[in-house]
């Protein structure tokens, strides 16, 4: 574990407001915490949902850290697989005895933009794969990080968690910010016709487990 972690956490996180939010989710009515941080930068903001059960103890947290998708998660696009990751991780999240969402809206497109990510789509319909695409309109193919995610988790005291993903690059990103990842936990969404080649190459050419 790196050494600064907490000091880091002290120095660069701006915890700005805290709330009960009622949501509707499946048919059921759920009151979860809500959390709002800003780190260093005020650019990068994460929406922070934690469910705990009364009897939960010092059970380990069950983590989703969520990159933003105004496409998938708003409008459900079926070009790529982050609204049913999302559903499916709430599913979970909401009965774990600690469930955790970190929504983190900067990371659009992993962290090129919005624009960028309808720039890269584009090419996607001429038959650039994700990572080419990227490449070919100067974005990196990878451009998140997970320092606030990291810091959030300390903040709420959570350093040990169960990781929802399929990115092991995830995994050792949040372990490199001192984060113990105890158990990686797979997100399986069923293909489309239209995300069936974006899913290919998550985990072809990005090693993704799926």
């Amino acid at each position: 574990m790196k050494s600064n972690a907490v000091t880091s956490v002290e120095l660069e996180l701006d915890w700005t407001a805290q709330t009960i939010l009622p949501v509707e989710f499946k048919g059921r009515e759920l009151q979860l915490e809500a959390r709002a941080y800003q780190g260093a930068d005020p650019n990068f903001q994460a929406l922070v949902l934690v469910h705990r059960d009364k009897d939960a103890g010092n059970k380990k947290p069950v983590v989703r850290v969520h990159s933003g998708c105004v496409t998938g998660d708003i409008f459900h696009s079926l070009r790529c697989d982050c609204y049913p990751q999302l559903q499916s991780a709430l599913s979970v999240i909401t009965t774990s005895p600690v469930g955790i969402l970190i929504y983190l809206p900067y990371q659009e497109g992993r962290g090129i933009g919005l624009v960028n990510k309808i720039r890269a789509y584009a090419l996607q319909d001429q038959g650039y794969d994700t990572v080419d695409a990227n490449v070919a309109i100067g974005a990196p193919i990878e451009a998140r990080d997970y320092d606030l995610a990291a810091h959030i988790l300390f903040d709420l005291g959570y350093p040990e968690i169960k990781l929802l993903t399929n990115n092991p690059a995830k995994v050792e990103a949040l372990r490199e910010e001192g984060v113990e990842v105890i158990e990686q936990l797979p997100l399986i969404v069923t293909p489309s016709p239209y995300n069936k080649r974006y899913l290919a190459t998550k985990k072809e050419r990005m090693a993704h487990k799926l």
